[in-house]
């Protein structure tokens, strides 16, 4: 192999400057768009029959629409001070990602978390000692009973003027993936798909990570929820996802798929430097290829 010429400093910089000459200002560093901020409010939502005040963020695009819309479910913290200390239900930049496609979101904070508070209807009754779970949770109760919020959810969305009431989607992450799973075996008017990230519950990654908590019984719920829903979803997971590990999502997706809904599961490479269980808020650049696809299936954005 023949050696290449060795340049000097000088040259090095002179060819630097030269080019940056001839380039002009397009050269020149563009800084990142500012991310849009949520609304904060305060939603008087009947739930269980109840009215309760729930915390929302709302991300809505300029104009007096109508949007489509995202109603997001946040996930669930293991202990009750994390979950208190929920400020946002859902990423900032993960709504920013809806805003650029001219769609709404609205990701309300269920009861018992952040200001919302309340009584916590979402305990599935998981008890662990060490790497061991010793105890049967009942995870169709946490999911039957988180739906609730994104049914009201719904029910107030509808009488939005700025709401397309032809072009909404659930999605959620974590205990809030499946709990749009849930809600999609309800079959709503107007919810076209369903998007479910890292859904699961019974995970205890310090003490058993990539195993979590009587996953068959997750199963058999996932299967019920199949056997109801009708319209189409999109599961996406990471391969180093440190709550369910690989394989019992992959179980989870047959058992749902099985009652004849179009689903389709999706598994990212491992998220790098980070928790796969964590693919919404690190893993962008892999989601958003599928994401972005199942958006255009199901006609989010369509006229």
């Amino acid at each position: 192999m023949r050696n290449k010429p060795k340049l000097s400093l000088g040259m090095h910089l002179g060819g630097l400057v030269l080019a940056l000459a001839l380039a002009g200002p397009a050269c020149a560093q563009q800084p990142a768009p500012e991310r849009v901020q949520p609304e904060i409010v305060r939603l008087p939502l009947v739930v269980d029959g109840k009215t309760t005040e729930v915390v929302a963020h709302i991300y809505k695009p300029p104009g007096d629409g109508p949007f489509p819309l995202v109603i997001y479910s946040h996930g669930r913290a293991g202990a009750r001070i994390d979950r208190m200390k929920m400020d946002y239900p859902v990423p900032v930049g993960h709504g920013n990602y809806w805003l650029r496609k001219g769609v709404a979101l609205v990701a309300p904070v269920r009861p018992g978390y952040g200001e919302t508070g309340g009584r916590d209807v979402e305990d599935s009754g998981v008890k662990w000692q060490g790497s061991q779970c010793y105890t049967e949770p009942d995870f169709n109760r946490v999911a039957v009973n988180a739906r609730r919020t994104v049914v009201a959810t719904y029910e107030w969305a509808l009488k939005q003027p700025w709401v397309r009431k032809d072009r909404l989607l659930l999605e959620g992450q974590s205990v809030g993936g499946m709990t749009t799973v849930a809600t999609a075996a309800l079959n709503l008017p107007g919810v076209i798909g369903t998007v479910n990230f890292a859904g699961g519950s019974g995970g205890y990654p310090e003490a058993s990570p990539g195993k979590s908590c009587r996953p068959t019984n997750l199963a058999q719920v996932y299967g019920d929820f199949g056997r109801q829903a009708r319209g189409p979803s999109l599961w996406l997971y990471a391969e180093n996802d440190l709550y369910w590990g690989p394989e019992m999502p992959k179980a989870w997706h047959a058992s749902y798929r099985a009652g004849g809904t179009d689903t389709e599961l999706v598994f990212t490479g491992p998220v790098p430097g980070h928790d796969g269980h964590q693919l919404l808020m690190h893993g962008g650049r892999m989601w958003s290829v599928p994401l972005d696809a199942f958006v255009r299936k199901v006609g989010l954005t369509a006229p």
